[in-house]
Formats: C-alpha cells, structure tokens, sequence
C-alpha cells in the first residue's frame, strides 16, 4: 500500500529524518485506495493545456473519483486496453485543436507538462472514454426529428452569427448524429457514475490553501 505521505531525503540518508520534506499528500480515499495532491495537480495542468484554464482542485477531484469508479469497472470487464491508432488520433485531435503545433508546444511547455505526460494522459482518458462509449452507445437512440431540431435550431443560427453559410442537412446529418449519441452517452454515464458514487466509501479530506 503506498505510504500516507511521500517523503524525500535531502541528503539520501534516511538515518537524517530532519532533513525530511513532504512532497505529497493524501487528497481523498476512494474504498481502498487514494488519490494524491499531485493527481489533482497534474489535472490541472492537463486543463491547462487543453482550455487554457483548470477547475478548482474541489472539481478535480470529482473527475478523478469519477475516473476511478470508470478505471475500475472497465479493469473488472477486462476491457482492452487503447490501441496506438486510437491514442495517436487522441494526440492528433488534441494537438489540432491549436492553430499551429508551435502553439500547441508553447501551451504544453506553459503548463508544465513534458510529451510523455501529455501522451500518457491521453492513453488513460481513450481507455476511459472507449470504455463508456462501448458500454452506453448501443442503449443510446437518436430520432430523426432530433436531427432536425439541432440542424435548425443550433447549425443554422451559429452559422448566421458566424455570417457563414450553414452547411446542407445532409452534409451536417452524420456530425448531427454523433453529437447526440455523445450527449445521450455522457446523460447515461453522469447517473450511473453518481448512482455508484452512492454505493462506494468515498472520504475527501480537507485541502488546505487549494485552488
């Protein structure tokens, strides 16, 4: 079991305990096992990176407890593990998501991240979110109607305010689509996440001087 604190020694000589310094610290338990300060740290940087900006520590944590209970369920299904394809179109998403791969260096160097952090935060979040897309998508339905209704309702108007043309409904149809099946996919998994948050022995502990 990992320790309660992490402890370095200044000089390597674990005879020295003054020279002792806490680098970690225990944020939460979740049933047997914890979530350290540096978690909700390297998060924070990775929420950085992505929108320029992190949730309070307080919501972090939320989404690491919410990791956990996803990590776990699909370990006990012995969901497989994510393919290089799927991790490197992960990486290739994250990374057009800038207008040019030098802004994308910047903001990853800004938020203190190195490239095997990014990758490997990447690595954990397709397995989590292949993992949700394959036990949800096949309950989830969208009608046509529902199509429609966001094709008028939201394509149409952006484009206007973007004084852009919208695209045709059958062009924008299959984007349309996935969209809801995202939508319906993230619905069905926030009720079964806080429906096991319920039946798990979850203790936060007080954070002190977080964000």
């Amino acid at each position: 079991m990992m320790p309660a604190v992490l402890l370095v020694l200044s000089n390597a000589c674990a005879s020295e305990a003054h020279a002792q310094k806490v680098l970690d610290r225990i944020v939460a338990r979740v049933e047997e096992e914890i979530i350290l300060q540096s978690d909700v740290e390297q998060l924070a940087r990775y929420q950085m990176l992505v929108d320029g900006k992190a949730e309070s520590d307080a919501g972090i944590l939320d989404r690491l407890i919410d990791q956990w209970i996803v990590r776990k369920e699909a370990e006990a299904s012995r969901f497989p593990a994510a393919s290089d394809v799927d991790v490197d179109r992960g990486m290739q998403r994250l990374m057009r998501s800038f207008a040019k791969p030098e802004d994308f260096e910047a903001q990853r160097t800004k938020a203190g991240l190195s490239e095997i952090e990014v990758r490997q935060i990447v690595v954990a979040q397709t397995y989590l979110s292949n993992y949700l897309d394959s036990r949800f998508r096949p309950t989830v339905q969208v009608e046509e109607s529902a199509i429609k209704d966001f094709y008028e309702q939201a394509v149409i108007p952006r484009a206007k305010a973007r004084g852009q043309e919208a695209p045709s409904f059958e062009t924008a149809r299959d984007v349309i689509q996935e969209a809801l099946i995202q939508q319906g996919i993230n619905e069905q998994a926030d009720k079964w996440l806080k429906e096991s948050r319920d039946r798990l022995n979850i203790t936060k502990l007080s954070n002190e001087g977080g964000r």
